[in-house]
C-alpha cells in the first residue's frame, strides 16, 4: 500500500534556491561572487562535526 511517488514540476513552477556563505567574516549570496571567488567556493572542502561525546568511529576489537 506504500507507493513512492515523485513530484514533478514544470520549469515555470520551480523556485531558484539562493545559496549564501560566509566570506571574510560576513555572509553573502554566492550569486554575487566574482569569477575568482566562485572558483574558490567550488574548491572548498566541507566537513561534518560530531556532537561532544559521540565517537568518531566504531572502536576496533583487539587482535587475538
Amino acid at each position: 500500500m506504500n507507493e513512492l511517488t515523485t513530484a514533478s514540476l514544470n520549469p515555470q513552477e520551480r523556485t531558484r534556491c539562493e545559496v549564501w556563505t560566509r566570506v571574510m567574516g560576513y555572509h553573502r549570496p554566492v550569486a554575487a561572487f566574482n569569477v575568482g571567488k566562485r572558483a574558490e567556493h567550488g574548491e572548498r572542502c566541507y566537513f561534518t562535526e560530531n556532537p561532544c561525546g559521540t565517537p568518531l568511529r566504531a572502536p576496533q576489537q583487539a587482535a587475538a
